[in-house]
Parts: C-alpha cells; sequence; structure tokens
C-alpha cells in the first residue's frame, strides 16, 4: 500500500516536473522569433500524443496486461534521450543560434539548487508570470469545481462518457489552434492580448453561466478553457521564458510550474468548499463571484499590455542587460 502511494505521488511531480524541464529546453533552444513560429506546433504534437496514448493503451492493454503496458510505458521514456542531444546540437547547426552554448559539457549551470527560489522572489519578471499563472489557476480551478458539482447528478457511466467526448473535442481544436491559429494570434495581437484572450473568456462565460446555470452551458465554457489554454495560452506563456538567462530557466520556471500552480490550485479548492459546502451558494452564485472575482479583473488590464509586457520592453531595450539576462545569451527581441 506504501509503495502504491508512493508511485502515484511520483507520477503525479513527474507530469508537472518534465512538462516544466521539457519547455525551458524548448526555451533554451529555440530563439524568441523561432518560438513564436514553432511553440504552437510543439503544443499540437502534445495534443495529438494526448489523443493518440490513451487509445492505443486502451486497444493493447487487454493484450499484454497492466504490468507490461507500464513497462513499456516507462521503456518509452528513454526514448527522447538521445533525440535530446540531436537537437542540442542543431542549435548552432542547423537552428543557426550560435550565440547560445550547444556543448553540453559546457553549458552546465550549477549553482545552488534552491537559487530558483531566490531568483523567483526577487525577479519582477518572474514574480509576473507566477502572478499570471496564480490567477489564471485560480479561476480555472473555479470552473473545474462547477463541473464537478454539475457531474453529480449524472451516474457513473455517464460522466465517464461526457467527460471522454469532452476531453476529444478538447484535443482535436487544441491541435487546430496549435497548427493554424496561434501563432498568427501572436504576430498579430502581441502577447500581452494573446495571453488575456483565454481568461477574458473565462470570464465572458462565467458571466453567462451566472444566469443560465446549465451543463451544457458550463461544457462549453470548459471545451473553450481547456482548448484555449493547450493551444494559446500554454505556449505563449512558454514564449516568455525565451527571455532569461538559463539558470533561472531551468531553476526558476519549475518554482512557478509546479509551487506556484499547485499553491493557486489548492487555495482555490480551499476557497470553493468554504464557498459551496460551508455557505452554501450554488453553481450559480459561484460563477458570478467567480467572474467578479479579482482573477478576472487584471486580465483586462493585461491587454494593454501590463504588467508582463512593459517588463518584458525594459529588458529587451536596446543596450540593456538587467538581471536575468546574461551578455553571451542576447538574442532579437522584435516581435513582443
Amino acid at each position: 500500500m506504501l509503495l502504491d502511494k508512493a508511485f502515484y505521488l511520483w507520477v503525479t511531480l513527474f507530469s508537472l516536473m518534465h512538462l516544466s524541464v521539457f519547455w525551458s529546453f524548448m526555451a533554451d533552444l529555440f530563439s524568441k522569433e523561432q518560438s513564436r513560429r514553432v511553440f504552437a506546433f510543439i503544443a499540437a504534437g502534445a495534443s495529438a500524443g494526448a489523443a493518440v496514448g490513451p487509445l492505443v493503451a486502451s486497444q493493447i492493454v487487454s493484450d499484454i496486461g497492466t504490468d507490461n503496458l507500464m513497462l513499456m510505458a516507462s521503456a518509452m521514456l528513454l526514448i527522447p534521450i538521445p533525440i535530446i542531444f540531436y537537437l542540442q546540437r542543431l542549435k548552432s547547426v542547423d537552428l543557426h543560434n550560435e550565440n547560445i552554448q550547444a556543448d553540453l559539457s559546457a553549458a552546465k549551470i550549477g549553482g545552488n539548487p534552491f537559487a530558483g527560489f531566490k531568483s523567483f522572489f526577487t525577479n519582477p519578471y518572474l514574480l509576473a508570470i507566477g502572478a499570471f499563472i496564480l490567477l489564471y489557476t485560480t479561476i480555472s480551478s473555479f470552473v473545474y469545481f462547477e463541473q464537478t458539482n454539475l457531474l453529480r447528478e449524472f451516474t457513473r457511466e455517464e460522466r465517464t462518457a461526457i467527460l471522454s467526448s469532452l476531453a476529444a473535442v478538447v484535443n482535436i481544436l487544441t491541435f487546430g489552434l496549435g497548427l493554424f491559429a496561434t501563432s498568427r494570434l501572436v504576430t498579430k495581437l502581441g502577447m500581452p492580448a494573446t495571453l488575456a484572450l483565454v481568461p477574458v473568456f473565462i470570464c465572458a462565460g462565467l458571466i453567462i453561466l451566472a444566469f443560465a446555470p446549465i451543463l451544457t452551458v458550463l461544457l462549453a465554457l470548459q471545451v473553450a478553457r481547456q482548448a484555449g489554454n493547450y493551444g494559446i495560452t500554454r505556449p505563449a506563456r512558454e514564449m516568455l521564458f525565451t527571455s532569461v538567462d538559463r539558470e533561472t530557466r531551468f531553476k526558476s520556471k519549475p518554482v512557478i510550474d509546479v509551487a506556484v500552480y499547485r499553491g493557486g490550485d489548492a487555495a482555490s479548492s480551499i476557497a470553493f468548499a468554504g464557498l459551496t459546502d460551508g455557505i452554501g451558494f450554488g453553481v450559480g452564485a459561484m460563477a458570478g463571484i467567480g467572474a467578479g472575482s479579482p482573477p478576472c479583473g487584471p486580465w483586462r488590464a493585461s491587454t494593454s499590455g501590463v504588467p508582463l509586457a512593459r517588463e518584458l520592453s525594459r529588458r529587451t531595450a536596446p543596450g540593456r542587460s538587467p538581471s536575468g539576462f546574461r551578455s553571451s545569451e542576447k538574442r532579437q527581441h522584435s516581435y513582443w
């Protein structure tokens, strides 16, 4: 029993950490201009994998068994290792990022493993990203818990069917957004408006849900939220980390992706439970609270470029190499 719990804890942490490290590597691999073009396609590939993976597992688990399926999944974790070294070499060969260190032995970060926390709390740019993640997680959690409450009236089989259909639609939309929309949105609207797009839509959806607290409205909101998150918000926010040095990218980013994200998730769940189970608010009331809560307000302000764009502009001013950059890692900052 203890081993089962330990394995579950490891899987939970790994699912967060490996995504954070992966996107750190992508931000380290591509320049800003390149990230604008390819990050959305990378997110689309992740959505394709999320759709195909469960389908393959469901088809072969009856033949090979659960234990062998887990061994197969574990072995597949080794496949990216040679790809990582190959991509690392391409940094200066095919990607023409000659100013980025391509020698892994010379690119060691070193330093204090807790330096990421110090950098996060002393860097206004990272604090702004952390605030974005915290507020976004809070409002997203409200939508998720609203869904949980409405689905209580259905049987387990009905819930499974509904959630499976929702996941399928989300993966299809995410794939389409990543291929055809996200890069164009960043180019035409700019980073602040792109980051604010999905949160503003969530707040508008919560207002509608407050007046029409029915499952159809909520599921439509969930589809838009999840597809927008995976297809637009996630790749766009990962582009922000192309503006920091390697140590910040690999040490402070996991602090934001794991500690801040999970902290916001836990805090919002406690707040939601207190308002529903404690006070007795229903779905409509909670949707109204979510739409009018502080997490929704900053998204409207962020469309004017505050605060991330202001800090990013300060950091990327010509001839400036502020804290969080290293002079050897300066890149062109043309599209922000």
